[in-house]
């Protein structure tokens, strides 16, 4: 079964679609599924749709490190995370947690 049929990624995406954004697919729901299944602690981040994006969701680790993929709608997200027992919060209401910005700090700190 594909995960388009699963979480009705077409289905639920309704009549709205980015203007020069590519559209979600099957590669970035996966993507997120292999992220939260090989990490611990993880939490999902929805982020809206924005003129040039389609709607994202980020998922951040216990540790920080986190991926951002397109999800095509909220639900869809809601339906991944409702599958794996994890939370899933609107980034709009909560914001990003200080966890991923010390990550990115010491990536940086690294590479320099």
């Amino acid at each position: 079964m594909r995960w388009r049929d699963r979480y009705g990624l077409r289905r639920l995406r309704g009549p709205k679609i980015a203007r020069f954004d590519r559209p979600a697919t099957d590669a970035d729901i996966e993507a997120l599924i292999a992220f939260a299944k090989s990490r611990r602690g993880v939490e999902f981040y929805v982020e809206p749709e924005t003129f040039a994006t389609d709607t994202t969701a980020m998922a951040v680790a216990d540790d920080g490190e986190w991926t951002r993929r397109r999800v095509g709608s909220p639900a869809v997200i809601r339906k991944v995370a409702r599958d794996l027992a994890l939370p899933v919060y609107d980034v709009q209401l909560t914001g990003y947690p200080p966890r991923m910005r010390a990550y990115n700090e010491r990536q940086k700190r690294a590479g320099s």
